[in-house]
């Protein structure tokens, strides 16, 4: 499986939460990833931003926030042109899903977990 640089919106140290396991599994499948939280932190040898880091070549993003908490990232993730944006359950977004569609971004309603336990990622 090729490399493809992730942005984890919605990553969380608390073992629990669908943002931190899917961290987990994207480093575990030998995804470079980058994080974002509601609270700095780190897993493993992730560091969980607090703000919006200054990144290149992000192939995908893949979302953990409810779509009211994605509103200050919408601009955010459209200018790191990535190739896809997943949206996990509970975070659908039809808004940021139409304008990423404008630009050439592919949207896909799913979970990365399963996409990446059925070699789907």
């Amino acid at each position: 499986m090729a490399n493809k640089k992730t942005l984890v919106l919605g990553a969380s140290e608390n073992s629990s939460r669908y943002g931190n396991m899917a961290l987990k599994r994207l480093r575990a499948n030998g995804h470079d990833v980058v994080a974002i939280g509601r609270r700095e932190g780190q897993v493993g040898d992730v560091v969980i931003h607090k703000s919006k880091p200054d990144e290149k070549g992000i192939d995908t993003v893949t979302m953990y926030m409810n779509e009211q908490n994605q509103k200050e990232y919408e601009d955010y993730i459209l200018s790191l042109h990535p190739k896809r944006i997943i949206f996990n359950p509970g975070a659908e977004n039809d808004t940021l899903a139409h304008k990423a569609k404008e630009q050439g971004v592919q949207t896909i309603e799913a979970c990365t977990l399963v996409m990446l336990s059925t070699g789907q990622y």
